[in-house]
């Protein structure tokens, strides 16, 4: 009886050391993502993915506001309120398809990821995305809509600001590419799949999706 409960004292202290905190989740996602997101898919830890997926799709929506230009014919309250509308609204639905079609595609692959798991992990891999979203702050704050300008004035301030603003634009840059490291990442250990065939598992979802618009474009073209 007695080995019985060390025993189980020590199963007990193993699984108290497996757990990880929210504060461990993601600050540990930057230096050991691949045991975070085994974490998040073995505890089926959804706890922040509603929030993560609104807020990436309204970085995702700044984004695409600051390459379209949208500040040529918008003010920058309109801007705002369009990225935070549609980007809240529309963003998660964005990455739920996205899920979709990278499980299915995956399977074909062998993968073992179902669009429940793939979206947890999306969401997830995309924190870097909502921190850039805070740096979207000092930009707008200092230039307002030049930001989202195609001719927008952004060195008129003084040297200060624009150092800061240039310096959240590289920060931007570097979280970016960090999502998508951490994309290819999270899609490996969901899957089971090598980092190579993770891209090339995100490289069928891009196919999958661009084809069919070729397609429909190439037609209405030859009519």
């Amino acid at each position: 009886m007695v080995q019985d409960s060390n025993f189980d004292s020590v199963i007990d202290n193993l699984e108290q050391q497996e757990n990880m905190s929210d504060m461990e989740i993601f600050t540990e996602i930057w230096t050991s993502p691949r045991k975070v997101f085994r974490y998040l898919n073995e505890r089926n830890y959804d706890k922040y993915v509603t929030i993560l997926l609104v807020l990436s799709g309204i970085s995702s929506a700044f984004t695409q506001a600051a390459s379209k230009n949208m500040g040529d014919k918008m003010s920058i309250s309109v801007i705002i309120g369009i990225c935070i509308f549609s980007g809240g609204l529309f963003g998660w639905l964005f990455y739920y398809i996205y899920a979709a079609l990278t499980s299915w595609t995956g399977k074909c692959l062998k993968g073992e990821g179902n669009t429940k798991s793939i979206l947890r992990t999306i969401s997830h891999a995309m924190i870097p995305s909502v921190i850039a979203l805070g740096l979207l702050i000092p930009q707008i704050s200092i230039y307002g809509n030049e930001v989202f300008k195609s001719d927008g004035e952004i060195i008129s301030a003084g040297l200060i600001s624009n150092i800061l603003v240039y310096l959240s634009m590289f920060l931007e840059f570097v979280l970016a590419i960090w999502t998508i490291v951490l994309l290819v990442i999270g899609i490996s250990e969901v899957q089971k799949f090598s980092i190579g065939k993770s891209m090339l598992n995100m490289l069928m979802v891009g196919l999958v999706v661009v084809i069919p618009i070729f397609l429909i474009i190439l037609s209405f073209k030859m009519f």
